[in-house]
């Protein structure tokens, strides 16, 4: 075991969400701390773009589980940098073509309800799911959310063995459709089950039912929206990093790291005991990693990407809210079009986040600012000029349908963020959203570990690695490859 010292430093590649957690604990721990950040900025996809009087929060909108930003915030005991945030009492309105609309509710019994009125489900049958989502939780989180699963040590604890006693709960070897299908009377409620499944990129006609927990992130912990936008949590992060002594470096991408004994030479210049990659996986095997990875290919089934469009419309519409879905028609055509095809459905279901129905300074009074996204594949020579002027063609037609208006009359600002400026911006490979899929029954454990087994000292994180995307996982395995790093420093 290596042992620390007081000139012991680690060297983070990239600002996202994963590289400033890590930064933020190893800092915590006494570690000299200096992060390199290619782009001008931190946060990595949780960007901001304003122009005209409109801002839009351009990477992630839904926001769960603030309690692990909360822990970062506070890991020193010092209460030092301001974050405020709502739960929301409604947390999305669904529409469907036939005009049915289901609004989801913190209020779980209202939800039952709402479901049993609008769509005919039996209420009994959304209880069932939840809990059921509730139990998956409780057996896969502290062992696939919170430790390596490359690590022999995991499954000694008295808290896995449990969960291995419990695993058929999980269904790893059914698909998430199948078991929705089986569960519920109503294709409007698998089909909204089903949805969860794109939370982290997947197919849920492919991916394990184990995917079933993911609803419970939502009703059993709320969602939120933090008072300044999604991007102050990013800001709030920077700021304690920075209070604890992290120093970092803009506009400084990395271009080279090699082993030099006990060290790692960084693009020739900095040295360091730690190395923690938070670069997407296969472009850092493809780049700065790949004297040390020995040109091993770190590919994998990319997830899916996204096709975003930021509209400023001149006008406020009253029967949307923060978070709204406009479903396609049929589901499984869709994800056949994202997988199969590599194509973005001529129905796809469309994402309309609208920031400025909680933060109205985000649009002029009287507008709002419409963050309008469909499920997109990853990059893979297609026609990205003709796919993304049809797919706004038949976005702008499903909701002037569903709202009864010519929305395109009402456009006053576009910007984009198609799946080739996401993998050109953030070196997301293939344009993937979070890393890899997980349309087989094994992916959690085919992903890249937090840890090099033939390197000591380096270190990963990210969506691309264990334990996947999104805000929480992002988090979370800054969390578990510091945890490594202290069992391997011996930072007790």
């Amino acid at each position: 075991m290596k042992h620390y010292t007081k000139d012991t430093s680690a060297l983070v590649i990239g600002a996202g969400l994963a590289g400033l957690s890590s930064a933020i604990r190893l800092a915590n721990k006494g570690i000299q701390v200096k992060v390199f950040e290619q782009q001008a900025t931190y946060g990595g996809k949780m960007g901001v773009w304003e122009q005209n009087g409109y801002r839009f929060d351009t990477g992630p909108s839904l926001f769960t589980m603030p309690h692990y930003v909360e822990e970062l915030l506070t890991i020193d005991g010092k209460k030092n940098i301001p974050f405020d945030y709502n739960e929301l009492a409604v947390i999305c309105n669904y529409f469907w073509d036939d005009g049915t609309i289901l609004q989801a509710t913190k209020d779980l019994e209202q939800l039952k309800d709402s479901f049993e009125k609008n769509i005919g489900e039996p209420k009994e049958n959304i209880a069932s799911f939840l809990k059921d989502s509730q139990t998956k939780y409780e057996i896969t989180n502290h062992v696939f959310l919170k430790k390596s699963l490359h690590k022999l040590k995991t499954y000694f604890s008295w808290g896995t063995i449990k969960s291995v006693f419990r695993l058929y709960h999980i269904e790893v070897f059914k698909t998430m459709s199948a078991q929705n299908e089986r569960r519920f009377k109503q294709e409007k409620t698998i089909q909204f089950f089903n949805r969860y499944a794109t939370y982290n990129g997947s197919n849920p006609y492919e991916a394990p039912a184990t995917l079933n927990v993911i609803p419970h992130y939502e009703y059993g912990f709320g969602a939120f929206f933090p008072k300044k936008g999604i991007r102050s949590i990013a800001d709030a992060l920077y700021n304690k990093a920075l209070s604890l002594g992290v120093e970092f470096h803009f506009n400084s991408p990395i271009d080279k790291v090699e082993k030099r004994g006990e060290k790692y030479l960084v693009n020739g210049l900095t040295e360091s005991h730690i190395v923690v990659c938070n670069m997407d996986i296969a472009s850092a095997a493809r780049g700065p990693l790949k004297h040390l990875l020995g040109g091993k290919r770190k590919d994998y089934e990319p997830s899916s990407s996204a096709l975003i469009f930021y509209w400023g419309l001149d006008r406020e519409f009253a029967s949307l809210g923060l978070h709204n879905i406009f479903f396609s028609d049929d589901y499984k055509k869709e994800f056949h079009s994202i997988f199969s095809q590599k194509q973005i459905d001529n129905d796809p279901t469309v994402y309309v986040h609208i920031s400025s129905k909680q933060k109205p300074d985000d649009a002029p009074k009287g507008a709002e600012n419409w963050f309008v996204m469909v499920n997109a594949p990853y990059v893979e020579n297609q026609d990205w000029d003709a796919m993304v002027a049809l797919a706004r063609e038949n976005i702008i037609k499903k909701l002037s349908r569903s709202l009864g208006i010519d929305v395109a009359q009402h456009i006053v600002l576009e910007h984009k963020l198609t799946p080739q400026l996401i993998q050109n911006h953030t070196g997301s490979y293939k344009g993937a959203l979070y890393g890899s899929s997980s349309n087989n029954r094994t992916a959690a454990f085919l992903r890249q570990p937090n840890f090099s087994s033939v390197h000591k000292g380096l270190y990963f994180c990210g969506g691309s690695v264990h334990p996947g995307g999104g805000i929480p996982l992002c988090l979370l395995s800054g969390k578990i490859t510091s945890d490594i790093i202290a069992h391997d420093f011996n930072l007790f």
